[in-house]
């Protein structure tokens, strides 16, 4: 049967012979380094994409896609603009708010927050606050009611619950006969909500949306309209599309400017956390470089033979490149299989061994989730897949040139 000779002698160079067995053994242990170490880098990566997805939907579960504004004051006519975007084939949804920065008073406890005022059926075209409270309801927010829903955290540091009060102050003054004051009024806890975010849970109020207009004097104004397309990844170029069609006036900020840093830090977190663990395929990928150097030692009688049978020195150079990258594309095709094998079921092996050995990875308690999430993306197996396989690839070149500058002479010298 017809072999290409450099395909068929190097893949028996990789078997082990007799007198090889060490040499057999480092090309398994190279081998068995980049199976491991692309595993360890797609369910890292895996999990990592996971933590992120997970971060995105709590963070746009109470944040809008885009946020529509007037540069010049309060939104007056924001029924007119209500109707406008919701025309718009790509907006799937709209409610007007009031957003205020203020403070939450109750007894010696004062806390900073964002308190925003909302319409709670309008706000569900947008948020998923209901979704999120954890005591009271989101309806109890009524025009007139004065009740505010306290994120868990900042109700837990006021040290109050529903049926409490708490008195809001505003950054709005008012004339008083002893001089000027700031605007307080005293609120009713109805309701706490848990997103799981910082953010929301320690920063974040709500209050009924005429009550907060009332707060800030704004009328029948509001401080502008919240959207949520179609689209979410798209919001940079739908909220220009958006703001071109209302004629340009109004300022609007979509999702990714508003968490701009967030997400390029996560980002950039996944990219060095890339690196550092691709080092551990270079180590394999090395060793692949010491595997062929001693192979070529020990075959440099084969070698001076074979060169006086008319095999030219580029043959040879490709019959040890085929032998490491023999070692690369198993290694590589075994870490792909098994990581992402791995990475679709982390939960139920990560389980396993806190059941085994007794220890809890994640407590509910700090990180809100009990599970490692993990989000498998066919981008990153292809392009740890490829940089193995590159790189192994490469390893082979400097050993297999030096094979290819075996002089016969020299070599059979002494057999």
């Amino acid at each position: 049967m017809y072999h290409p000779l450099s395909l068929y002698i190097g893949l028996r160079y990789t078997r082990a012979k007799r007198r090889n067995h060490f040499i057999s053994f480092i090309s398994g242990t190279s081998m068995v380094g980049i199976t491991l170490g692309i595993v360890a880098l797609i369910v890292v990566l895996s999990v990592m994409n996971g933590f992120h997805k997970e971060i995105q939907q709590r963070i746009l579960s109470m944040a809008s896609h885009a946020t529509l504004t007037d540069p010049y004051g309060g939104m007056a006519n924001w029924p007119e603009v209500l109707d406008q975007v919701r025309a718009h084939q790509d907006v799937v949804g709209a409610a007007p708010f009031v957003e205020v920065q203020g403070m939450l008073v109750n007894g010696s406890q004062v806390s900073g927050a964002l308190i925003r005022g909302i319409v709670p059926k309008e706000e569900d075209e947008v948020a998923d606050l209901r979704r999120e409270m954890v005591r009271g309801s989101v309806d109890d927010l009524v025009d007139g009611g004065f009740n505010i829903v306290l994120g868990r955290d900042l109700a837990a540091f006021l040290g109050v619950g529903p049926g409490d009060k708490v008195t809001v102050v505003t950054p709005q003054v008012s004339a008083t006969p002893v001089g000027i004051m700031p605007r307080l009024k005293r609120f009713t806890v109805s309701g706490i909500f848990a997103v799981g975010m910082a953010d929301y849970d320690r920063n974040a109020a709500f209050i009924a949306m005429h009550d907060a207009a009332k707060l800030l004097s704004l009328g029948d104004a509001v401080s502008g309209v919240r959207l949520k397309l179609d689209d979410m990844w798209e919001a940079p170029r739908l909220a220009r599309e958006i703001a071109y069609d209302l004629g340009g006036v109004y300022r609007l900020v979509d999702w990714t400017q508003v968490h701009a840093n967030f997400f390029s830090a996560l980002a950039m977190e996944k990219r060095m956390m890339g690196i550092i663990l691709f080092l551990i395929v270079a180590v394999a990928a090395f060793n692949i470089v010491s595997t062929l150097v001693m192979v070529v030692t020990d075959k440099q009688s084969d070698i001076a033979v074979m060169r006086t049978l008319g095999v030219s020195p580029a043959r040879v150079m490709g019959i040890f490149m085929v032998q490491g990258t023999a070692i690369g594309l198993i290694g590589t095709i075994l870490g792909m299989v098994a990581g992402v094998l791995l990475a679709m079921n982390v939960e139920p092996v990560v389980g396993a061994i806190e059941q085994v050995f007794g220890v809890h990875f994640l407590d509910p308690s700090i990180y809100y989730i009990s599970e490692l999430p993990s989000d498998v993306h066919l981008s990153d197996v292809l392009s740890i897949g490829g940089g193995a396989f590159l790189m192994s690839v490469l390893a082979t070149l400097y050993p297999a040139w030096r094979a290819a500058r075996t002089q016969p002479a020299e070599a059979l010298r002494y057999e």
